[in-house]
């Protein structure tokens, strides 16, 4: 795929809004940006998750998914959906089952996204990543005390949902080359052992630009 003079959506947590990045311009999206030579729409927010909560914690965290992509704009080439790591980290809707239908499962909530954005962007390319590894990925309760599955199951669950509606899934999970639980790893890519670091960022954007250029 051609990306030169593209418009390419980004619908994100912290990491699209560049935690972890020292400034704006070295967070993954616009490092894609400038290498792919394309025009970005961005929206990133910390803390979201693609799952809605039964239970609201917080105005900004709440700010799910599917209630922001009727929001993004109407035309675009590309958009990539990154997400995941909230739901598994903080989140209070269950992982659900591949079966259900509803924004309050994690599964649910996947296929109504997918079904939304390919209705809104008929003629684009939709592609999700999965989320990267994280110091915190075997954990069974998350940070409010809930029981949570391990990450690797969230990301499974993309995968799954995705290649349902066949969209094309970058498995950051699989082939980001960065594992926190390795030390070196950790100081120079995810120091706080989930958000990249500028270097990890350019990773993630020269994997999604081969990722794009190769469909």
């Amino acid at each position: 795929m051609e990306l030169q003079g593209k418009k390419v959506v980004f619908l994100g947590d912290s990491i699209t809004e560049g935690t972890g990045a020292t400034d704006v311009e070295h967070r993954y999206t616009n490092v894609f940006a400038r290498i792919a030579e394309c025009e970005i729409f961005v929206d990133g927010i910390g803390g979201t998750r693609i799952a809605r909560q039964t239970i609201p914690t917080n105005e900004r965290w709440d700010k799910d998914f599917n209630g922001r992509a009727d929001a993004l704009p109407d035309n675009a080439d590309i958009v990539v959906v990154f997400g995941g790591t909230n739901d598994f980290g903080h989140g209070d809707a269950p992982l659900g089952t591949f079966g259900d239908e509803t924004v309050y499962t994690f599964y649910g909530a996947l296929r109504v996204l997918c079904e939304k954005l390919i209705a809104k962007y008929p003629y684009a390319t939709v592609v999700f990543m999965t989320p990267l590894h994280r110091l915190t990925e075997n954990e069974t309760v998350n940070k409010y005390g809930q029981p949570t599955p391990p990450l690797i199951e969230y990301v499974k669950a993309i995968r799954q949902v995705c290649e349902q509606y066949s969209l094309p899934v970058l498995d950051l999970f699989k082939v980001s080359g960065m594992q926190p639980s390795v030390e070196i790893i950790q100081q120079t890519y995810m120091p706080d052992g989930l958000h990249p670091s500028n270097a990890g960022a350019e990773k993630i954007a020269k994997l999604l630009y081969q990722f794009l250029r190769n469909l």
